[in-house]
């Protein structure tokens, strides 16, 4: 077994989870960061991070981290952490090809004694069932004989300065249990409020995939119940408010749910259900619900255009945020677009304005072309669908200043008051 002073660390995948990782280890000892995009492995060695998850200070700081998009440089490494996306398909089911495709990557370069550590979400058995598999092919190693494989899911979260790799307690585990004292032991060299060691890499997979699904779940309740005040003529933020009063009230709000996680995790969960002859009830109805609220939106806007004789065909509509969260660059999964598509399905010209998002990235991942300036009187609607900080320093007065005489402010991040916007979900 390798002893902690031994480890030569890779980590594979440099995104919004493997770089922030990657830095944090690079300040304590040597490791090496890879990526098969090679424009992002040059832009890091240039000491920029196009996702902002870590500044150019932060990056200079990890002195023991270098950087290659050359599989041949994992050759000098025995233990491999591997962050790379798990997206789902168009039939919202888990694609592991990028997970493969790294376990295959490392099986080339797997030497007896080596551990492979997984933090991409996956379902439970995922790792053991799908990945090990592949490292066993292709290296011709035996599992648990001559290699070892380890569990720690990610908990990043996009945009969020305040909890970081560092002060989020992490979950770890190992094929076995000396491996995972090894595991938790290398995570505690970065990690200062310390581990949670699991009793098997099942139940740390099991455990990461439920985090965004009780979350998924918890929204589509509240996404729900926001629906039912609309039709009701509730304000549903007056609602949430005074039910918040009670301590054990938990305080979620209405939305759209996408990113990487939430929208996205569930249905990791779901297929190993029905995949051992169980159909989820709960957890697929409240996907069905979220994935909708953009259709649900569009529908409440085209309803109070048509009831203020606003035309609808041929008009012009500014959604402000393309992002699925709010200050960060992120585009992945964001349901924005749901809200987009099905105003264009109207024969509305809709603007796109994102002050976090580069034209090349709304281009390449939606075809999108954003507005780079924003012009007063210009719109029949307005709709604030992701609360960035810019926005907010706006404020009611020059956000009502981009519409027309006669236009509606749909708000759909509560991010001003009732009485200064004329929907809300």
């Amino acid at each position: 077994m390798l002893a902690p002073s031994t480890i030569k660390l890779a980590i594979i995948g440099l995104g919004y989870v493997g770089l922030p990782l990657a830095v944090e280890f690079g300040k304590k000892r040597s490791v090496l960061g890879f990526d098969i995009n090679q424009p992002r492995i040059d832009a890091l060695r240039a000491g920029s991070d196009s996702t902002l998850e870590v500044s150019d200070a932060e990056l200079a700081q990890a002195q023991g981290l270098s950087y290659s998009h050359n599989p041949t440089d994992l050759h000098d490494c025995n233990v491999f952490i591997v962050t790379v996306p798990t997206p789902i398909n168009q039939h919202k089911q888990p694609d592991l090809t990028p997970l493969i495709q790294a376990s295959e990557t490392i099986g080339k370069v797997l030497a007896p004694g080596n551990i492979v550590i997984y933090e991409s979400t996956v379902y439970p058995g995922a790792t053991e069932d799908e990945c090990v598999p592949v490292l066993e092919r292709v290296s011709g190693l035996v599992f648990n004989q001559d290699f070892y494989a380890g569990y720690s899911p990610e908990r990043i979260n996009p945009g969020d300065k305040e909890h970081r790799v560092t002060n989020i307690k992490k979950v770890t585990a190992g094929s076995t249990p000396e491996v995972a004292d090894l595991v938790d032991a290398l995570y505690n060299e970065i990690i200062t409020v310390g581990t949670h060691k699991a009793s098997s890499i099942k139940v740390a997979e099991a455990a990461k995939v439920i985090e965004n699904t009780q979350r998924d779940v918890n929204i589509a309740l509240i996404n729900e119940l926001a629906i039912i005040f609309n039709k009701l003529g509730i304000d549903t933020q007056a609602v949430l408010e005074a039910a918040g009063t009670k301590w054990n009230f938990l305080p979620f709000r209405p939305g759209l749910v996408g990113g990487h996680c939430i929208g996205v995790d569930p249905y990791y969960l779901t297929h190993k259900a029905q995949s051992i002859g169980y159909q989820p009830e709960i957890i697929l109805s409240g996907r069905r619900l979220n994935d909708g609220m953009g259709e649900y939106v569009v529908g409440q806007l085209v309803k109070a255009l048509l009831k203020r004789r606003i035309h609808v065909y041929g008009g012009r509509i500014l959604i402000m945020g393309l992002t699925f969260k709010e200050n960060c660059p992120d585009l992945r999964n964001t349901r924005v677009i749901d809200i987009v598509h099905e105003l264009q399905e109207y024969g509305i010209q809709v603007d796109v304005y994102d002050p976090w998002v580069s034209a090349a990235a709304a281009q390449q991942e939606y075809g999108l072309e954003l507005v780079s300036t924003l012009q007063p009187d210009t719109y029949d609607a307005v709709v604030i669908a992701v609360s960035h900080e810019q926005f907010r320093q706006m404020g009611a007065v020059q956000i009502h200043a981009l519409g027309k005489k006669k236009h509606i402010l749909y708000d759909l991040k509560y991010l001003l008051t009732a009485e200064e916007s004329d929907l809300r979900l």
